[in-house]
């Protein structure tokens, strides 16, 4: 027995031996889908800002244990922020800063063409997020307008415009969108009517329309629409033609797209219709 295992052994040091380049060769590929696998994740969280592990799990056809031990990895090499059930873009943490922002100068003009909606005297009520952010960073200082909003950053980031007042709708606050949650917030929102709502988005299709994974921050995303005469979504195109598990909104309860792009770019040419405006 003891010579049939020594040959054995000898036969398999022999084959590994001979074949050393091939076994390098795999070990080097299987590293390579692991790092590949990774920056899609990256990506996916970078475009979406936050995302949910079933839907990386859906959408790269892997494990949830493979996804949790990608996730583990990009959060301890600083990369994400980990919440419960997904993870989340380093640029919408309140620490973030400007170069940590994913498509910073795609936002940014995004911004100033949604900047051209505001107006004085105005009932403004805003969601959060970076394009939100910036453009925050964009109005004007005499603009006198009231701006009410779920998201403490935001209330945070208008504070700096003297003539802005500022209204926060609080109540618990969801870790996944960073919004006030709950019956207390569909309460406030329920007795408002605000001029303008802007919300920015996870994801939008000109058949699915706005769709997010995230049951609580749909509530309210949808409370606020209904909250408001009209709504303006800001969204890099990255994120259009995707579709996420829960509807927001159909396209037809939207007033304004606001994209990076111009508004007769082919890839908005299913976004126009008769009560959306593309800019």
């Amino acid at each position: 027995m003891s010579f049939v295992f020594i040959a054995f052994f000898i036969a398999v040091f022999s084959y590994i031996c001979q074949h050393k380049p091939e076994i390098r060769e795999i070990r080097m590929s299987v590293s390579l889908l692991k790092k590949e696998r990774k920056d899609l994740i990256l990506k996916e969280i970078n475009v979406h800002t936050r995302i949910s592990l079933t839907d990386l799990t859906t959408t790269l056809n892997v494990s949830e244990d493979t996804i949790r031990r990608d996730l583990n990895e990009l959060a301890d090499d600083g990369e994400i922020i980990k919440i419960r059930g997904g993870a989340m873009s380093k640029a919408y943490h309140h620490s973030s800063h400007l170069k940590e922002t994913y498509a910073h100068n795609d936002k940014l003009v995004i911004a100033q063409k949604a900047l051209s909606l505001l107006k004085d005297d105005m009932l403004v009520l805003v969601g959060g997020g970076t394009t939100i952010r910036e453009l925050v960073k964009l109005i004007p200082e005499e603009l006198r307008a009231t701006f009410m909003t779920v998201n403490p950053l935001t209330a945070v980031e208008l504070l700096d415009k003297p003539n802005i007042e500022i209204i926060l709708i609080g109540g618990q606050v969801s870790r996944y969108s960073q919004m006030a949650i709950g019956g207390e917030v569909h309460q406030r929102l329920s007795e408002m009517k605000a001029d303008l709502c802007i919300l920015g988005t996870n994801a939008i299709d000109a058949k699915g329309g706005l769709t997010d994974s995230d049951w609580e921050t749909v509530q309210v995303k949808k409370a606020m629409i209904k909250a408001s005469e009209k709504v303006a979504i800001l969204s890099i195109t990255e994120k259009l033609n995707s579709v996420m598990k829960m509807k927001v909104a159909d396209l037809d309860e939207i007033n304004y797209l606001v994209t990076e792009l111009s508004p007769d770019a082919p890839e908005l040419v299913a976004y126009h219709n008769n009560t959306l405006e593309v800019l």
